[in-house]
């Protein structure tokens, strides 16, 4: 008679943790450790089996046929002692205590011991530490560890902060060669170039006597053309740059694209190119959408590569004219479903406020609208009964709409734009 035997599978659902818990016994009692990790003042007991697995340098040092594989003392080097001993400790336990005072030396500590899922803990706690204070000690941090998203992270945030960035210590005790790191970015989020070139006057003040050799090479970094010409004419009664022939070549490169208008193009270079902070910002104002019309203006940002709701018209617009006086957008007539309106309102990007203007005399949907050295001129259009030739000017300083000289022929959705002053 046949009996087959019967069989069932145990499976202890903590058994790893429970094994490890007796190797930490063991490592507190310094029982069966194999190795000795030797680094500054600390004498640190190990098992290698545990440091393998979990680190991949340990794993390389002690399954190859290298001479600490066997030995029982491991000098270690370049590594911070508490660090190194508190990573022996997260071998065991998987607990680590991330502190704003240690971080960088266990996270260095992390780094050289190949701990993967500490390097990325560490990255994030100092990511979210990032300030304007510290966030050029953590990039260069960042570069020095190999530690590619920190760096990169720390980077944007160093750009995306600039302004407040430069009022900080770190900035002006920065070396040349990670000043000039700075200077070249397009992706630098400044109001204009002066903010820049002023930054690092700020630095070379810092320390005149070492850094003025420096200036030259620095300012081949700044687009010295697109600043203002004023402040090119003062830089030319200044010692320390009609003392320097690199400064005076460059000084004369941004003259030249000012005095010569007519040959810019001739004249193109990196320095003749704004960043992307500088070259001003893309305003969809309102259109047609599912809804028979929206209100709202979305503003596109070079730099961020993104659109960004900024504001909504008072009430639905549809084919009106937009123009820029002083920074402002200008919206100019239009139609709401049948009305044919003449109202006009301004709006300002910077506090996001409406203000009613006067009127235009005509009501003007599909009108054309442009701005000439100053006045806004409102071009054609339809009323709501016929098509116009009529043309309407707006006087910023006397804030008032006059009619000008009629077009010779009227004209509704006309495009409209300013040309050699004309």
């Amino acid at each position: 008679m046949n009996a087959t035997g019967s069989e069932e599978q145990f499976h202890v659902i903590n058994h790893a943790e429970q094994t490890l818990r007796k190797m930490e016994n063991y490592l507190k009692e310094k029982q069966l450790c194999g190795v000795l990790l030797i680094a500054g003042h600390l004498r640190i007991p190990a098992h290698r089996l545990v440091l393998s697995a979990v680190s991949d340098y340990f794993a390389a040092m002690f399954t190859n046929v290298v001479l600490e594989a066997k030995q029982e003392e491991v000098r270690m080097e370049g590594v911070d002692p508490n660090a190194l001993n508190s990573l022996v400790q997260y071998a065991y336990t998987g607990i680590l205590q991330l502190k704003e005072d240690t971080i960088e030396s266990l996270l260095a500590a992390a780094c050289l011991l190949q701990l993967t899922q500490v390097i990325d803990v560490c990255t994030n706690f100092l990511i979210k530490q990032l300030h304007p204070s510290n966030c050029l000690g953590i990039r260069s941090f960042g570069d020095a560890q190999g530690c590619t998203e920190l760096l990169n992270v720390a980077h944007k945030y160093t750009m995306e902060h600039f302004i407040e960035v430069i009022k900080n210590q770190e900035f002006l005790l920065l070396p040349a060669n990670e000043i000039s790191k700075l200077l070249c970015s397009d992706d630098i989020n400044v109001p204009d170039e002066e903010t820049i070139f002023h930054a690092l006057m700020q630095w070379v003040g810092h320390d005149v006597q070492n850094r003025q050799g420096e200036l030259g090479m620095l300012l081949s970094y700044i687009r010295l053309p697109l600043l203002p010409p004023q402040l090119l004419a003062d830089l030319e009664t200044s010692s320390m740059f009609t003392g320097d022939l690199e400064c005076q070549k460059l000084l004369m490169e941004a003259m030249k694209y000012h005095l010569l208008p007519e040959r810019r193009s001739m004249m193109q270079s990196p320095r003749t190119k704004s960043r992307k902070s500088t070259v001003g910002a893309l305003y969809a104002v309102g259109g047609m959408d599912a809804m028979k019309g929206t209100t709202t203006i979305e503003k596109y940002d070079l730099r961020t590569n993104s659109w960004l709701h900024i504001g909504t018209m008072n009430g639905r617009r549809l084919q009106f004219g937009v123009a820029v006086i002083d920074n402002k957008l200008y919206v100019v007539g239009g139609r709401d479903g049948l009305k044919t309106l003449n109202t006009v309102e301004c709006f300002n990007p910077v506090g996001r406020i409406w203000t009613v203007m006067p009127p235009m005399s005509t009501h003007r949907h599909g009108l054309g609208v442009a701005t000439l050295e100053g006045p806004m001129y409102a071009v054609g259009g339809h009323d709501g009964w016929s098509y116009l030739n009529t043309v309407e000017r707006w006087d910023p300083e006397g804030r008032q709409w006059n009619y000008v000289a009629s077009m010779s022929t009227p004209r509704s959705t006309v495009g409209v734009v300013a040309l050699n002053n004309k």
